[in-house]
């Protein structure tokens, strides 16, 4: 264990001294690429991401072996861990400083639905990448009232400390966000027979939460933790408070509200179904009457068959689905005035229903995506009548994508949501994130913070370890597509930490001072 947490410490320390350089920095601060400091910054991260990757792999061997770590040995290793990157400049992303001049647009009383940052102007508009600066904001009022809390006057900040201390702000509201989801986490692992400890290394220590919800303070980690604190709710019994935190949350990002659906099933296992016999009787639709029916069938038809039942097939079964629709329109109920206050009180209107159109980026590596582009350049290349078609390639591709999601999240509703409610949300999220038009490394933590509360196979669990390690390595930490020499500077730093992590680990090898033949 001390060895798995050294690793990692390691790692952490030397991608945070890596990012003063190489991190997303203030356009003042930034080095040029090819400068000095800014290839020892890129291999440092390199290096430290490799040694924290190499880390919390041994730590998930350490979990599964015979003394396992307990829960609280796992937050004293996310707290070690987390602390270089603390203090660290953003890392792998420029958003934070987007959360920053959408929050100075609502504190100026600009519809950020409508205009992009470039509306607002000033010295937070050169921190947007150029690719979002005209791009409205596709996130809900709760996200956009934290955004404006922390920005404050940064619509008038004039100096890069500004800023600076901006990012730092939105690393705190991200920081609450990962500690309320490290809390849901131990409560739902228990609540679902979970090892506490395999839930917090999969879903807490996971290098995804580490890199780009603490270093790249992304608002993800306010989702993720409104929702496991709704459904932890709801899994107590407090519905109402349930549904409200999910709403919360999807006022956030929008898909937390696929949260919803546990919410209505487990309300619905609470709600009395009508006929229901208070002496403690069968009720209608049961299955002892459904037995009895079954008996009837065998002795006098199917006329006795409907005597036995009382009511008759069709009327049971509208009995049966009756807690459901009570409690999704309770649900529905709930979530809708939640939304109107919310939203009233922060002032944004509704626009955020329309910007949830807001398009990807062209390069976006998801997968659909990525097979329109493909799609687009065969068609192309197929000559005129085909090239005609290769505009509706990525659009086409989308609408699968959409419909493919569709068909997961039924498939995983219609095989978990009696008994594992928390592990169809988790399987619909992961849908969304790996389906949908856009895709980033920390969209995949949608679905993985749940499953791994809810306890997953021992194949699923390996799979999700084996993606976290890959995409914890995909970005390099300013941000922007690395160049050729940017690439072979990370593999270098990657190459280094490996051979120095084998070195340490290796097993010792037999002592060159015993005679030959000698046993002992």
């Amino acid at each position: 264990m001390r060895r798995c947490r050294l690793t990692g410490l390691a790692g952490s320390v030397a991608l945070a001294a890596g990012g003063v350089s190489a991190g997303a920095l203030p356009t003042g601060r930034m080095l040029a690429p090819d400068s000095g400091a800014a290839a020892f910054g890129l291999a440092a991260a390199y290096f430290g991401l490799v040694l924290l990757t190499t880390g919390w792999a041994l730590l998930g061997r350490a979990v599964r072996g015979p003394s396992p770590p307990g829960p609280r040995e796992l937050l004293a290793t996310l707290v070690l861990w987390a602390a270089p990157l603390l203090v660290a400049p953003p890392l792998f992303s420029r958003d934070v400083y987007s959360y920053l001049a959408q929050g100075a647009m609502v504190d100026a009383h600009l519809d950020v639905y409508t205009h992009g940052p470039s509306r607002l102007g000033g010295p937070l508009l050169t921190e947007v990448a150029p690719l979002w600066r005209d791009t409205p904001a596709p996130y809900g009022p709760v996200f956009l009232a934290l955004a404006s809390a922390v920005t404050g006057d940064g619509a008038r900040a004039v100096s890069v400390a500004d800023i600076a201390g901006g990012a730092l702000g939105m690393r705190f509201v991200a920081l609450c966000g990962v500690a309320l989801m490290t809390y849901c986490l131990l409560r739902l692992a228990r609540h679902c027979g979970t090892d506490p400890s395999a839930a917090l290394w999969l879903g807490a220590l996971n290098p995804l939460v580490l890199l780009h919800l603490v270093g790249g303070a992304h608002n993800d980690a306010v989702m993720l933790g409104l929702l496991g604190a709704g459904l932890l709710a709801s899994l107590g019994g407090g519905h109402l408070t349930g549904t409200v935190l999910i709403t919360l949350a999807a006022l956030v990002k929008a898909p937390a509200a696929l949260g919803l659906l546990a919410v209505v099933v487990l309300w619905a296992r609470r709600t009395p179904r009508p006929g229901a016999r208070e002496a403690g009787g069968p009720r209608a639709g049961s299955t002892e009457v459904r037995a009895a029916a079954l008996r009837a069938r065998g002795t006098g038809g199917p006329a006795a068959a409907l005597r036995t039942q009382g009511t008759g097939g069709p009327v049971a079964a509208l009995r049966a689905r009756a807690p459901r629709t009570v409690a999704a329109f309770a649900v529905t109920a709930a979530a809708a005035a939640t939304t109107a206050v919310t939203t009233a009180a922060v002032g944004t209107g509704y626009g955020w229903l329309r910007a949830l159109g807001t398009p990807a980026s062209p390069g976006n590596w998801a997968l659909t995506s990525s097979l329109g582009r493909i799609s687009t350049t065969l068609l192309a290349a197929a000559g005129d009548g085909p090239a005609a078609l290769a505009r509706h390639a990525v659009p086409v591709w989308h609408l699968l994508g959409i419909a493919a999601t569709a068909v997961a999240v039924v498939l995983a509703w219609r095989r978990h949501h009696r008994l594992r409610p928390v592990h169809a949300v988790g399987l619909s999220l992961l849908a969304v994130a790996l389906l949908g038009p856009a895709i980033r490394p920390w969209y995949v933590l949608w679905g993985l913070f749940l499953i791994a509360a809810t306890g997953p196979g021992r194949r699923l669990r390996r799979c999700a370890a084996v993606a976290s390690a890959v995409l914890a390595l995909t970005v390099p930490p300013s941000g922007f597509a690395p160049g050729g020499a940017q690439s072979a500077l990370a593999c270098g730093g990657g190459l280094l930490a490996a051979a120095a992590v084998w070195r340490a680990h290796r097993p010792p090898r037999p002592s060159a001072d015993l005679p030959v033949g000698s046993t002992a």
